[in-house]
């Protein structure tokens, strides 16, 4: 890992319904952050902890992200925690648009932010009176039902049909009888027909709480099992929508759900246009320094 020469390297730690990010405040892009390094910090034993690495950088000083620098002045560059690179993370960006607010870089309400699956819009509420956060709102994008039919995950002996829905990242949507049965997650699932998801997946396992009240697991590709997935959320959403018959574009009116994860519960809502949004709460809970040494330690 190179850096500038800098007494270890700023750091905070956030959360969007227990799904938690290291944030890396990076604006003139000078870090060069390798995906072993990633790994190191992310690591809830030897590191930092956390299901991914948010650095925020200037969308006109990275290269991935110049050419919306127009669209928005902030990108949000995720890690998975095993520094693999994602398109988008439903979680990260509001916990990435919370940091903004926090750091002065941006003020409450609308925010343009730039990804890897495109700009995001975000609107952040004022903090309630009590100084409770306000709840934050992702434009999430249109969801795809790209197919092919036929799809299944499958669980040790256990299979289920699945719905694929993209959400700018690929998401496998099973529906079960118990959450129970999708085990512990530890490794991926497996998908068929293979080949279906060359660059891996999303699994999502569903069950009904209730009329357009849903609970989830999710397994994140590249991360394992966690607390909530905000893609996740929009996907498992959509499929269920489309499941009990309801299609925002073939009526005109707009389909709201609840999803419970572990870490919480998330509000999705889907319009007549396609649009996405997502609702949840977003903290940041610490701030730090990663130690110079352990930090001169870490592999490129």
């Amino acid at each position: 890992m190179s850096a500038p020469t800098t007494p270890g390297l700023a750091f905070l730690k956030g959360h969007g319904t227990q799904n938690d990010f290291v944030i890396v405040p990076d604006p003139d892009g000078l870090l060069d952050i390798g995906p072993a390094a990633v790994a190191r910090i992310c690591d809830r034993r030897a590191g930092v902890g956390g299901d991914g690495l948010l650095r925020v950088v200037r969308s006109a000083a990275d290269p991935a992200a110049a050419h919306l620098a127009d669209e928005a002045e902030w990108f949000m560059d995720y890690r998975n925690s095993d520094g693999s690179i994602a398109e988008m993370c439903g979680n990260g960006v509001r916990v990435f648009a919370r940091y903004l607010v926090r750091a002065g870089l941006a003020k409450p309400g609308p925010i343009a932010v730039a990804t890897r699956a495109g700009v995001r819009r975000v609107r952040v509420a004022e903090d309630a009176p009590d100084g409770t956060p306000g709840d934050v709102t992702v434009e999430m994008g249109r969801a795809l039902l790209p197919g092919p039919d036929g799809i299944e995950v499958a669980v040790g002996e256990r299979a289920w049909p699945a719905l694929n829905v993209n959400m700018g990242n690929p998401h496998a949507v099973a529906f079960v009888a118990d959450l129970d049965e999708a085990g512990d997650l530890f490794t991926a699932p497996a998908t068929s027909p293979e080949g279906a998801y060359p660059e891996g997946v999303n699994v999502e396992f569903v069950v009904d709480r209730g009329p357009r009240h849903v609970a989830m697991r999710v397994y994140e590709r590249g991360s394992g099992e966690t607390r909530s997935c905000g893609t996740g959320a929009c996907a498992v959403a959509v499929a269920a929508a489309r499941r009990d018959g309801l299609d925002p574009a073939a009526t005109g009116e707009a389909v709201r759900y609840t999803v419970d994860v572990p870490g919480g519960r998330l509000v999705i809502e889907e319009f007549p246009d396609g649009r996405v949004e997502k609702t949840g709460p977003a903290e940041i809970v610490a701030t730090g320094t990663l130690d110079p040494a352990w930090l001169a330690a870490l592999p490129a």
